[in-house]
């Protein structure tokens, strides 16, 4: 699913390797081998989520 978002900025709502649910905006850069390699608008910094942990995700809509 997520798969379709690569190269745009979604929101995700993601459920750490503690159990703490967090909601990202994301920047999709891959998706393999089930994680999703990401730039983390929320942390500046990139990030990997594993996609069996993303609860939903939503296009944030580019404005023109």
């Amino acid at each position: 699913m997520i798969e379709k978002y690569i190269g745009q900025t979604v929101q995700i709502i993601y459920n750490d390797r503690k159990k703490n649910i967090s909601i990202r905006s994301i920047q999709v850069l891959s998706v393999r081998n089930g994680k999703v390699r990401a730039f983390c608008l929320s942390a500046n910094a990139p990030r990997v989520f594993n996609v069996e942990s993303i609860i939903d995700v939503e296009l944030i809509k580019q404005h023109a």
